[in-house]
């Protein structure tokens, strides 16, 4: 951004907030590593920027045994180390005050007696009307217990005229494969309605995720040119720098494709691809989210070995720390199959997309982390300032950042001052934080807000869950019938391995260097 650019600042009293009534959030694996770093911080912001509403309580519930003074001090050290604003202490003093824990286990139905007991004490203490939200921050195999106590101890309210909320929140992967997806749907479908369940994928409460269709339908020199007559390809990479560290066994049973791909990546290539809706209603929203998903073409059996590259890292060194193998990090098989890099060629075969490859890749031991969604226009005529076979101009490319530094580029060629006509790329940036004066809110910020609001426009339904499971499922078929008995692999602290490369080289194109 350019020195002299104007700085805008706005404050949260300016933004158009939704309403949010007064309610009870349950917090399933309350003593968990995701409520302490990211959801009792973004409950904490939400405060501080005076979103929250006028009354709430927070109740953590977990195996662990905690008073709540205890669970109070436990969370406290997370938004002193994570909150994205600093601790006020007049502020913390009157937030803690509202933060209560009960103890139990999720297969455990006298668990649900207690919890709806203290529940109903502290919303007659609070004056609270009797709206809750379970937050289910646990393991998918504990989701049926759940549901079914909630359901036993009459928590489970159906929704009606003049009755209290009940709303779930389910955290992914919603199952491991087409299956265990539907199973998991059917009883959170049979105990709670549609309209009750939000399945949270945090990549889509991000800044610059949201501003995806702000920039193309708010923007007439965008959507205009947004169809295969005028773009090359699309890429959208997420990477990430750690290895899997203390995730070995949830890494051993997901895999890259499971953990990352059918979740974040097909979600953000939905909202690149989507046609307009024609409203922002959330099912009007979802509705053309879910018809790029229909519009995926299978990747087949005879497919897999040509559109897809799966891989491990080796030994290596990322961020200046030694990252051992995959297959030598504590808990993993020493013949472990499971990848940990992801790269596929996919199409959207409509109208809109026809012929245009989207390549999505992702992995572990990276270089750095890093999620983007670079959009690559097609090469001008070979002609004017394109004449040189040999020196061809760079494309046009739209890329928008999600992190870490949340913002989009566009570049384009522009004329080197002088006497001759020569030409050179440039970036034409722009960041949030640079222009908009506050950091950006949190993802969980906004989603926690939205499940407040009743606004299911960022969270996946039962049909998307399930169409994107049928995709990827077709890949975990087609892996395990060519049945690899070694992966290729990438020296931890690249960008994957060659094989990866080949795969968009073939097509004269390469990756980008983020």
């Amino acid at each position: 951004m350019p020195p002299n650019s104007p700085r805008i600042d706005i404050s949260p009293s300016q933004e158009t907030i939704p309403p949010v009534e007064p309610c009870t959030l349950v917090i399933f694996g309350g003593s968990g590593d995701l409520a302490r770093r990211r959801l009792i911080p973004a409950l904490y912001n939400l405060l501080l920027d005076g979103l929250l509403p006028p009354t709430y309580a927070v109740i953590g519930l977990g195996r662990k045994s905690m008073t709540d003074e205890e669970f109070r001090a436990a969370v406290r050290d997370g938004v002193v180390t994570h909150s994205r604003q600093a601790l006020a202490e007049d502020k913390w003093k009157d937030f803690a005050q509202r933060l209560f824990y009960v103890s139990g286990g999720n297969e455990d139905p006298n668990t649900y007696a207690s919890l709806k007991s203290r529940a109903e004490d502290i919303e007659r203490n609070l004056q609270l009307p009797g709206n809750r939200i379970f937050y289910l921050s646990i393991p998918p195999s504990s989701f049926t217990s759940v549901c079914e106590g909630l359901e036993q101890a009459g928590l489970a309210t159906k929704p009606g005229a003049h009755t209290p909320y009940a709303r779930i929140i389910i955290e992914k992967p919603v199952g491991r494969d087409l299956a265990s997806a539907q199973a998991i749907n059917r009883v959170t479908g049979r105990v709670f309605d549609e309209s009750q369940i939000f399945r949270i994928d945090h990549y889509l409460g991000k800044e610059t995720v949201q501003n995806l269709m702000v920039v193309r339908f708010a923007n007439s020199i965008f959507e205009p040119i947004w169809n295969h007559k005028y773009i090359d390809h699309v890429q959208i990479t997420v990477s990430e720098a750690e290895g899997v560290g203390t995730r070995a066994s949830y890494y051993e049973e997901a895999g890259a494709l499971r953990d990352m791909v059918q979740n974040h990546l097909l979600q953000l290539l939905c909202l690149v691809a989507m046609e307009p809706p024609y409203s922002l209603d959330p099912d009007v929203v979802r509705n053309a989210k879910m018809e790029v998903l229909r519009c995926l073409r299978p990747i087949t059996d005879q497919d897999v070995e040509h559109v897809t590259v799966r891989a491990q890292y080796s030994a290596g060194t990322a961020q200046g720390a030694p990252i051992p193998g995959y297959r030598r990090e504590n808990g993993i098989h020493p013949d472990s199959t499971v990848e940990t890099y992801v790269a596929l060629k996919c199409f959207v075969e409509n109208w809109r997309w026809a012929g245009v490859p989207f390549y999505l890749r992702t992995g572990k031991a990276l270089p750095h982390r890093a999620s983007e969604i670079a959009v690559q226009f097609k090469d001008i005529p070979q002609i004017l300032f394109n004449a040189n076979a040999q020196q061809p101009q760079p494309p046009n490319v739209l890329a928008l950042r999600i992190q870490p530094e949340e913002g989009l580029s566009l570049r384009i060629v522009s004329r080197v001052p002088g006497t001759r006509a020569q030409t050179h790329p440039v970036e034409m940036d722009f960041q949030y934080s640079d222009v908009f004066g506050r950091p950006s809110p949190e993802a969980y910020e906004r989603l926690l807000l939205d499940v407040m609001a009743d606004d299911a426009s960022r969270f996946m339904r039962r049909d998307a869950v399930e169409a994107s499971w049928t995709w990827i499922t077709k890949i975990l078929e087609g892996w395990h019938r060519q049945g690899l008995r070694w992966l290729p692999e990438y020296q931890a602290g690249t960008w994957g391995p060659v094989e990866a490369d080949r795969l968009i080289q073939n097509d004269g194109r390469t990756w980008r260097t983020l």
